[in-house]
């Protein structure tokens, strides 16, 4: 009997009573079930995962293209707004040049006029001068025989200067 003295025999019972109550216990059936609930969550995980992935793809995708609409468009839109700027500035410059031309002829106008008026005005005094002359000179010249003789003559042209 002295395999019941041998310390490694009473451990090699204890281990097959364990194994025994494991197997009675249907343990390792729990622990297959519990690893194969396991693997499928995690299989699902990775499902889930790899469809997320996609469809994250697939955004990414669809906002590029977006983004590429959206420069395209708002490259068109700079184009369009310098074109429009452009044609502004040319317009704007086409009527200030068109104003100051028409400014210009007006002064142009206004200087003639002024020129116009201040001949006209120096006529009228050269004019009224030289009556005022013409009348200091007849008075000055002209006796009572002289001015009856010039009224008789200028009385005698009347009928020829109305025909």
């Amino acid at each position: 009997m002295e395999i019941f003295a041998d310390p490694e025999f009473w451990v090699s019972i204890g281990t097959l009573i364990f194994v025994g109550i494991l197997l009675w216990k249907k343990v390792p059936a729990l622990v297959a079930s519990s690893l194969d609930a396991r693997a499928a969550a995690i299989a699902k995980e990775l499902d889930d995962a790899r469809r997320l992935r996609e469809e994250a793809q697939t955004l990414l995708a669809e906002y590029q293209k977006k983004r590429a609409t959206a420069e395209q468009e708002a490259g068109a839109i700079l184009a369009d707004a310098k074109a429009e700027a452009e044609r502004f500035a040319h317009e704007s410059r086409a009527a200030i040049k068109a104003q100051i031309e028409r400014r210009g002829r007006q002064a142009e106008q206004k200087i003639a006029q002024a020129e116009a008026q201040a001949l006209a005005e120096l006529r009228a005094l050269a004019t009224d001068a030289a009556i005022a002359a013409a009348e200091k000179l007849i008075l000055a010249r002209l006796d009572d025989k002289q001015s009856a003789n010039l009224v008789k003559r200028s009385l005698g042209e009347i009928p020829s200067k109305l025909n």
